[in-house]
């Protein structure tokens, strides 16, 4: 039986954070980030934006690859990065994967973990959030907040 984690993804640093969730995945656990909007992205965010902008329109409309432009799916699909998602154990792992895009009611009073190593406090240089880089390549954040 796995045990469930709530982790408070607000101000992490993306890779890093994906690294440890994509280890206790693969560990058993069922992860449930909130705040994905709020996760960060190192470098500076002109550049991060134009590479984004080329990455999501490599490909075709219904042949593929598919490349999100919401939040909570850039995060998710990072996390997939760093599993072994084509064998049965990391299929499994990554089905236990939940992001959310702010704080759901139901996990309102739950308390939340977090990972001070990994805030963007520690960064020395410039940074982007998700949300702002979604926003740039295009997500529609209508019905959402």
């Amino acid at each position: 039986m796995s045990t469930r984690t709530v982790i408070d993804a607000d101000g992490l640093i993306l890779g890093r954070m994906a690294s440890v969730v994509a280890k206790r995945l693969l560990a058993g656990e069922t992860i449930v980030l909130v705040n994905a909007q709020n996760v960060v992205i190192s470098g500076n965010k002109v550049k991060l934006v134009q590479d984004w902008k080329e990455f999501v329109h490599v490909g075709g409309f219904g042949k593929g690859p598919v490349h999100h432009r919401r939040p909570h799916e850039i995060v998710r699909r990072t996390v997939r990065g760093m599993l072994p998602y084509r064998i049965p154990k990391g299929e499994a792992a990554y089905k236990r994967l939940h992001v959310h895009i702010g704080v759901p009611d139901e996990l309102e009073k739950v308390e939340k973990e977090k990972m001070p190593e990994f805030h963007s406090e520690n960064l020395n240089h410039r940074y982007v959030t998700v949300g702002e880089l979604a926003e740039s390549i295009g997500w529609n954040k209508m019905g959402v907040e």
